[in-house]
């Protein structure tokens, strides 16, 4: 008989969940991770990788039609949206598979089905949503001592933008088209959207961005978020802020937009598909939390520095414990929570120093304060700017638009913030987190030799220039 008691079980199994099991296992307790869809979660399937995939996709063919700039030839430079998608979700199913791999690896017991909490250290599992993988177990009453939730998020549906799956869209319908929509609204400009722009726009769609806010990618820092506004902009694609959606009228094959323009002004815009990017919600529904007592704000389990909730015994990380929703963040939250429970005194996550990372093209990336949070904060402050015009490697790659940005506390020389828009940021950033994480000076950025040519020079750069010593410009 399949063993129905174990130490810890973990209800979810994205990068926060099976990460977490894994520790879990690797610290000795008896482990076992509930999940109703898919190994990976939304991140492998539906969300962070099958999109990088995509947008790996569309550079490619950009490069491609501006070979000559590369003194190349690439003559009738075409795509197959079929081939582009297949390869996406080639790229899901490996990794997929290799969580299955993990699994079996570190001894995880895979329960296959849909988990509700009975009560203290009682789950229920219910059929599935999909076909259980090889070596799981189905559905039962089970125990454990103590029930991480990892139950992720979904996207957020609001009034008036109810997705179809057919003209109005969210990011699982948007990666897989069944064929490529000649125009586009993407509404919200996070993250998400500001992605599905970009890909969409770089495979040839006309492209609007409507953003509620005054600034797009509105968690950055204003004078990168400007930067990458006029750089999609100059891509072709229309962005309105300060502007909502009040009204969608459906078509046989098409939606017409009404948009309030913010300033008293009402347009229509008429394009094949719509995507809806306003955000995701967590999945804190159908877990029985009402009836156990755990503590929810705005749509999110209450948790402290160490993951438990109010109720003895469940804990929650990811998505459906709050912002920020980032998969590294429920990754690093479930080994915290699982050394915690160990008794290992880890340390609570400083949320200052997650990183976060948009692909778009030009991709950015940040950590820390923004500057003008610094300045809320009442910081007197240093700003250091280098531009990756003044960078030779970038001038090589033909990736000479970008821009790092650097703020500094002028009393104690504290990295309080590094903002960074241009070729590969998304791969530099973690030498600001690291940085910030050892609380390291200006002083001893400064006195770190950069290798030469690369793009990370342009982060001592413009530590340099914060202090007046800047080289290359």
């Amino acid at each position: 008989m399949a063993e129905t008691s174990f130490d810890i079980i973990i209800i979810g199994s994205g990068p926060g969940g099976y990460v977490t099991a894994i520790r879990a296992a690797q610290l000795g307790f008896s482990t076992a991770i509930v999940e109703r869809e898919y190994l990976g979660g939304v991140c492998l399937n539906w969300g962070c990788i099958p999109t990088k995939a995509l947008l790996r996709s569309a550079e490619i063919f950009h490069y491609l039609q501006h070979a000559k700039d590369y003194g190349l030839s690439a003559g009738n430079v075409t795509y197959d949206p079929s081939a582009v998608v297949k390869r996406s979700r080639a790229v899901s199913k490996r990794l997929n598979d290799g969580v299955g791999f993990l699994m079996k690896k570190n001894k995880v017991t895979v329960i296959w089905g849909e988990a509700s909490i009975e009560g203290p250290g009682k789950v229920a599992v219910k059929a599935g949503r999909s076909e259980a993988p090889k070596g799981a177990i189905g559905p039962g009453s089970y125990q454990a001592k103590h029930i991480i939730l990892a139950t992720g998020a979904r996207p957020r549906v609001l009034p008036g933008l109810e997705p179809d799956k057919k003209l109005i869209w969210t990011y699982f319908e948007a990666m897989i088209p069944d064929r490529m929509p000649k125009s586009l609204l993407v509404v919200g400009s996070g993250a998400i959207g500001i992605e599905f722009a970009s890909f969409y726009r770089t495979l040839g769609a006309e492209v609007t961005v409507v953003e509620i806010l005054p600034q797009i990618l509105p968690a950055e820092d204003a004078e990168i978020a400007a930067f990458v506004r006029k750089s999609l902009a100059k891509q072709g694609i229309r962005i309105l802020t300060g502007a909502k959606v009040t009204k969608l009228d459906k078509k046989t094959d098409g939606v017409t937009a009404t948009i309030d323009d913010g300033k008293g002004g009402t347009q229509t815009v008429s394009v094949e598909r719509v995507i809806a990017a306003v955000g995701v919600v967590g999945n804190i529904e159908n877990l029985g939390l009402e009836k156990l007592g755990v503590k929810t704000e705005r749509g999110a389990v209450v948790i402290d520095g160490a993951c438990k909730t109010n109720v003895p015994g469940i804990y929650a990380i990811g998505d459906v414990a709050g912002p920020p929703l980032l998969a590294h963040k429920a990754e690093h939250e479930g080994v915290i929570c699982v050394e915690a429970i160990k008794g290992l005194h880890p340390h609570p996550m400083n949320r200052q120093l997650i990183p976060g990372c948009t692909y778009c093209s030009p991709q950015v990336a940040s950590v820390g304060l923004t500057e003008q949070a610094a300045k809320d904060k009442k910081r007197d402050i240093r700003v250091g700017r280098f531009p990756f015009v003044g960078n030779g490697k970038a001038i090589a790659l033909g990736e000479d638009q970008g821009l790092v940005k650097v703020i500094f506390d002028k009393k104690t020389g504290q990295l309080l913030g590094a903002h960074m828009v241009g070729a590969e940021v998304t791969e530099l950033i973690q030498g600001y987190v690291i940085a910030m994480n050892l609380e390291t000076t200006e002083e001893e950025l400064m006195h770190t030799v950069f290798p030469h040519p690369t793009l990370s020079e342009m982060m001592k750069e413009a530590v340099l220039d914060a202090y007046g010593r800047v080289l290359n410009i």
